[in-house]
This record gives structure tokens, sequence and C-alpha cells, in this order.
């Protein structure tokens, strides 16, 4: 992690509120490496706690960077097999966070807050009917490429472009293009958005280290917690059947909306 020369580390940060960030971090960790949307717990904390908000955006996307690779890392045995696919899909993630990054600097963060609620209720519905939209497209189409073909392809460019913008609810809305486009198990499918969603913020965490305010007393603390969420999100996540997984995908996405429409 890169910390100019001369920076105060640690700021005016009680140890109370250090204690609530890294929890935060822990907790979204844990969360995004499961299902997704960890930022719904993160940023919010960041604004209790009387952070800027353009300030808590970028830092919370560096910090969590460090828990999709930690997630990624926990997930590994399901990625074996898996690297010519996130090899073409990664290209997309990384082109649409670098995408994504460029919008949120120039661009007022509230352009895409009407329509995320919708689009994240759309990928809910898509996910709890994946099974059977699969199978369509097999019967359709016939065998489905290991890559998923073109529509993917764009699709997770999208979703990249959101995630770097934005970001609430991305991994829910990869899984439900991996799921419908990709003839692979569901913890395998999860593996893989791991991937991808690390590469979204990853790239769009470089961005803002070069062109924007990142609070690094902040960005360590979550990414300390988000380590460590990692980890007990692959622990945790690789135990659930795929038909709770799929339930749980779809009921934390469906929070997430509803969280955005209230307000």
């Amino acid at each position: 992690m890169f910390i100019p020369a001369g920076y105060d580390l640690w700021p005016d940060v009680s140890p109370l509120a250090a204690l609530a960030i890294l929890a935060a971090g822990l907790a979204a960790g844990t969360l995004n490496t499961i299902v997704g949307s960890g930022s719904l717990i993160t940023f919010p904390t960041l604004l209790a706690l009387g952070y800027p908000p353009v300030v808590a955006n970028v830092s919370n996307t560096v910090g969590l960077v460090t828990g999709s690779v930690s997630g990624a890392i926990g997930y590994r045995r399901e990625l074996a097999g898996q690297r010519r696919r996130l090899r073409m899909l990664g290209a997309a993630s990384a082109a649409g966070g670098l995408t994504g990054g460029v919008l949120l600097l120039a661009l007022p963060a509230t352009v895409f807050r009407a329509v995320v609620p919708a689009l994240i209720l759309v990928a809910c519905g898509l996910v709890a009917a994946q099974p059977r939209l699969a199978r369509r497209r097999v019967a359709r189409d016939g065998a489905v490429p290991a890559h998923g073909g073109p529509l993917l392809f764009v699709g997770v460019y999208a979703t990249g472009v959101y995630g770097g913008y934005f970001g609430a609810a991305q991994g829910v809305m990869l899984i439900a293009l991996l799921g419908i486009f990709l003839d692979d198990s569901l913890q395998r499918l999860n593996a893989a958005k791991n991937v991808l969603a690390g590469l979204v913020n990853g790239v769009a965490a470089i961005l803002f280290i070069v062109f924007a305010d990142v609070d690094w007393a902040v960005a360590g603390l979550l990414a300390a917690g988000a380590i460590a969420g990692g980890q007990v999100g692959a622990s945790i996540g690789r135990r659930i059947p795929p038909a709770w997984l799929r339930a749980g995908i779809v009921v934390v996405g469906t929070a997430v909306a509803v969280r955005l429409l209230v307000g």
C-alpha cells in the first residue's frame, strides 16, 4: 500500500472509530465474498463517522480491494480450470472498472442512483430464475462456450462500468450474468465473480489513488478487516448449498434495492 512521505497514518481516528471501521471492513469482506454488497455496510459507517461522501467512497473502494483478493484466494479450489475464462472476462471487467472510475470522477455520484434499485431487482430476478434460463439457453443454442460468448463479455463490461462508478450489489449482477451464460456450478461461478469484481475494484482503486483524495487511515483499517473477512466468507460460502446460496443472493440483493429506494 503506497503512503505519501510524511503522512500521518492515523490522524484524528479515535480508538472507537477505528474499531468500527475495522469491524465494518470485516463484515463487508465476508459479505462480498459470499454474495456482494459489502459497501452497503462500510460506506454508511464512514458517513456516520463524519467522513465526506467523496472521500468515503474512494477510501472505501481502495480499502476493500484487499478483501476481494483474499476472497479469491479463499476460493482458489473453485477457480481451478477457469484461467482462460477469467482472462477473457477479466479484460472486460478491468476495462469497465476503468470507465466507471473515470465517470465517477467526472460526474456526480447521483447519476445512477435513480436506476440502481431497478437494476438490482432485475438481477435478483435473473438469479432466482437462473437454472431455468440456463437450461432454456442450452436447449436453444446447444453447447455453451467456456467463456460465455460475446453477449456475456459485453454484459461483464457494462457491470464493470457500474461497479467502478457506483458498485452496490455488483456481485449480484455478475452472478446473474455468469449463471445464465455459463454452464458451471454456482460455487465456481461465485469464485469467478470474486475475481471479476476484484479486478473492477482494483482498477478503480488505482485511478482513485492517482486522481482522488484517499484517507489512508480509513483505507488501511478497511483493508485489514476485509482481508480477514475474505477468508471467513470463503470458508462459509463454499459450505452453503447452491439453493440456499441463490436464495441468499436474492434476499441480500432485494434488501439493498429497498435500502436504496428508501434512502
